[in-house]
């Protein structure tokens, strides 16, 4: 029976993905799949499942979204079960509610199959967490990367007052986003860490401060994929940190 299933796969340790979607993945006759994807994934498709690489770089892009959505309507209506897989969770900036309303414009049965996104999971395995009784009671997730013409869309001065931000695709702009935050009344001295390629293997993480994070994340060499954690829950990583990192980089939050 024809149905498209939107899964999300989790951050990257292959072990996170859900038990439904995994079983997406073993039934599907096509597979849709992410760059920011763990390609173990694709090793539990049946054999003879066709694999479509639809990955996406900043400027570069193997399949445009367009024709991601024109594939899965085709192959849907060739009457074959179709898992569009997608790094982290597909509704948390990974435009599966685009895919979905596509396919329900087409009248194609869907299925939304959730996944652990990178923004509680990455910090998680860097010894953060996202709330804690003593230090966050509030939680927002955050793009860092917004589309031309909409960076001053974001309302910063509401977010300062969130305890603990995540912020997506954000290493390109860490020095707006570092500014608007200060802008708007978060202290220099508030905790922020970035965490490289988390729940892989190999994940680095680096921590500082609003005021010093820029020159650490220059130093060290930090790019995308990285996570960008703000707010005092960043120190409970000297207490709990418990994932084998390939490169632990200590950098003094005082």
């Amino acid at each position: 029976m024809t149905k498209v299933y939107i899964v999300g796969a989790g951050p990257g340790d292959v072990e996170l993905i859900t038990l439904k979607g995994l079983r997406a993945i073993k039934e599907a006759d096509v597979i849709l799949y992410d760059r920011l994807l763990n390609e173990e994934l694709l090793t539990y498709a049946k054999p003879g499942a066709e694999l479509v690489f639809c990955g996406k770089l900043p400027n570069r892009h193997a399949m445009i979204q367009e024709h991601i959505n024109e594939s899965l309507v085709r192959y849907a209506k060739e009457g074959k079960v179709v898992t569009r897989l997608k790094g982290g969770d597909p509704f948390v900036f990974g435009r599966g509610a685009e895919e979905a309303a596509v396919l329900a414009d087409e009248n194609i049965p869907f299925e939304i199959v959730p996944g652990v996104t990178s923004g509680i999971a990455a910090p998680a395995y860097a010894g953060i967490p996202v709330t804690h009784r003593d230090l966050s009671g509030s939680f927002a997730i955050v793009t860092g990367h917004r589309q031309a013409g909409k960076d001053d869309d974001l309302k910063w001065e509401s977010l300062v007052n969130i305890e603990t931000l995540a912020v997506y695709m954000g290493v390109k702009n860490l020095p707006y986003i570092v500014s608007q935050l200060r802008r708007f009344g978060k202290s220099p001295q508030t905790p922020v860490a970035l965490i490289h390629w988390g729940t892989y293997d190999k994940q680095r993480t680096v921590t500082g401060t609003l005021e010093t994070i820029e020159r650490i994340v220059d130093e060290e060499g930090i790019e995308n994929p990285s996570m960008i954690i703000v707010g005092e829950v960043v120190r409970m990583r000297e207490k709990i940190a418990w994932f084998n990192e390939q490169s632990v980089l200590q950098t003094a939050l005082k």
